[in-house]
């Protein structure tokens, strides 16, 4: 079974102290008074209270403290850390943030980085990444040329961490995000490899075992790229796998199974999500632009509802005992994330520069007001609708690359809630969102979860209610020996709770028994206002997300949260 669980990184970082102020900004360190803060410090942290994000005691900007926390230690050696107290309070910074937007760099989009890092800052995201869309263009002079406007942003915003990626077109299939870490190579690593490796620029589209081998072989590309040291951090994750059929079930494993570290996930929801508001003042479209049918790429074995979003999420996320948890129940950790995807905001009034040649100049001329309203535009600024929260060791980009590889990251749409605090506990032992909890067989094991509801208005300005919270488990039965499989028998909603309370917070306990086979349980939560039974029967989910209606899909009245998995392994 592959369940060493890959935590061959090395989370050295968990020994730093999880409260070292030093590394956070002013508005998020809670020990700098209000006035003490800028006037634009201080309308930040205004805006976080306002929005659940600071003094919830479990959110962004805040610690996740709790006894006996080992949920740092890398799985070999949770019980050698918990014994020894080199966790501390093992605590983390829950960081919001968005790893999919394009800007004016994208042959589709038009917004300025500033404009975007702007509106995420705003919005409560501390940390972003801009993802311009491979092409030849950008490969040319795009990449070099958004280099500038990334690095002047990181200067004038300092509390939102801006990273450089690229959507790569990954040859034989969809898309994904590749980001790294900032440095003095990241622009000549990200351009090799767009050059080299994408599937566009090297006309390696279709679906052919020789361009699978091109994709296999760019993810190997960036692992060298770390191994040599040229940058000091790479991760992938792959952007809306369901949205055309084309992610194929072998194609996503051999890329985790190739660079484990670097290939860690798959958006659970993708962006878009406003493109499902109903005209005439939406654009009538598909959250998600999720409004495809199977075409020539297309993996065969897919069912036609997989070409749709539920409740806003992809269906591989969606589904109980479909794709994600068919890669669970593998022991292969492979987490989801939530993103904006924004390239053109629903009701802004911007409009692209006059006079922009976009093939010669890899950009369009900067924004101009357009004296109207964009109501068919499909997206959302970043962080105004989805979220990716990341526990990390500190406010820095390196701890928040380490977060995301170890999975300790939950995701939500429409503010629905403000925090998770999720961990499997047994006797002295816990561990969160990504990790693995070594027991001894037939040993008491439970799940413990702290939910901070949310405290304000989100930005369409109403306060969502928190309806249920699931519990999702599977068996761990270890590899395939069908690459192509897509289901689990054994992963079902085991509980589901009510939540009737709307204010403050909630503490959720689920007791697993005793556990003597290996079990990973993840979570969901949601308004309650859309259910339906699951794709795989009532017994498996009886009240899973709706599948989302095309032209008819607000948003704003569909949310949910999902969390990342954690295991049990009883030895």
């Amino acid at each position: 079974m592959s369940h060493g669980h890959r935590h061959d990184h090395g989370h050295h970082h968990h020994h730093h102290a999880s409260g070292d102020a030093s590394s956070l900004p002013p508005a998020l360190d809670m020990s700098v008074p209000d006035e003490a803060l800028t006037p634009s410090q201080l309308s930040r942290r205004s805006m976080l209270r306002r929005t659940g994000l600071l003094g919830a005691g479990l959110a962004a900007g805040s610690v996740l403290g709790g006894a006996g926390q080992a949920a740092a230690a890398p799985a070999a050696a949770t019980s050698a850390s918990a014994a020894s107290g080199s966790e501390r309070s093992g605590g983390y910074l829950w960081l919001a943030g968005d790893h999919h937007i394009h800007t004016q760099y994208s042959s589709d989009a038009k917004y300025r980085v500033i404009d975007h890092v702007r509106q995420a800052n705003a919005h409560g995201l501390d940390w972003m990444v801009i993802t311009d869309h491979g092409s030849e263009t950008h490969a040319k002079i795009g990449v070099e040329k958004v280099n500038p406007d990334i690095v002047a942003a990181r200067d004038q915003i300092d509390d939102t961490l801006v990273f450089q990626g690229l959507e790569w077109n990954i040859p034989a299939a969809e898309h994904g995000t590749v980001f790294v870490h900032p440095g003095k190579n990241e622009v000549a690593v990200l351009k090799e490899f767009e050059n080299s490796f994408d599937g566009s620029v090297k006309k390696a589209s279709s679906n052919t075992p020789a361009n699978e081998a091109l994709a296999i072989a760019g993810v190997n590309f960036l692992a060298e790229q770390v191994q040599r040291r040229r940058v000091k951090d790479i991760l992938f994750l792959a952007n809306h796998p369901a949205r055309k059929g084309i992610d194929s079930p072998h194609e996503i494993r051999a890329w985790r199974d190739a660079q484990p570290t670097i290939a860690v996930g798959m958006e659970g929801a993708p962006g878009h999500q406003a493109a499902g508001l109903p005209a005439p003042t939406g654009p009538g479209g598909a959250r998600g632009i999720y409004d495809n049918s199977p075409g020539a790429d297309s993996f065969g074995g897919y069912p036609l509802e997989s070409y749709r979003t539920w409740g806003g999420f992809d269906w591989m996320t969606a589904t109980v005992g479909g794709l994600w948890d068919s890669l669970l129940a593998e022991g292969k950790p492979w987490w989801i994330t939530a993103n904006s995807d924004s390239h053109n905001v629903y009701a802004d009034t911007a409009v692209r520069g006059p006079n922009s040649d976009f093939n010669a100049n890899g950009r369009y001329n900067d924004p101009v007001y357009g004296g109207g309203l964009g109501l068919t535009d499909t997206d959302f600024w970043p962080g105004q609708y989805s979220r990716t929260h990341v526990g990390a060791a500190s406010f820095a980009y390196k701890a928040v690359m380490d977060g995301i590889r170890a999975g300790r990251v939950w995701v939500d749409h429409g503010g629905l809630i403000s925090g998770l605090n999720a961990q499997l506990r047994s006797g002295s032992r816990a561990i969160t969102l990504g990790n693995v909890l070594h027991v001894r067989r037939g040993a008491q094991v439970d799940l413990v979860m702290e939910i901070s509801l949310a405290n304000g208005p989100n930005w369409a300005q109403f306060v969502p209610k928190l309806a249920r919270v699931d519990v999702i488990q599977g068996d761990v039965t270890g590899p395939v020996s069908d690459k192509d499989t897509f289901t689990t028998p054994d992963t079902k909603v085991v509980k589901s709770f009510e939540v009737n309370k709307s204010t403050g917070s909630v503490r959720l306990t689920y007791s697993l028994g005793r556990v003597d086979k290996p079990v990973y349980v993840r979570l969901r939560g949601t308004d309650g206002n859309r259910s339906a039974v699951g794709l795989r029967g009532a017994a498996v989910d009886p009240a899973g997300p709706a599948m989302d209606v095309i032209g008819d899909a607000d948003p704003w009245k569909d949310l949910w949260f999902y969390s990342n998995p954690m295991w049990v392994l009883p030895a």
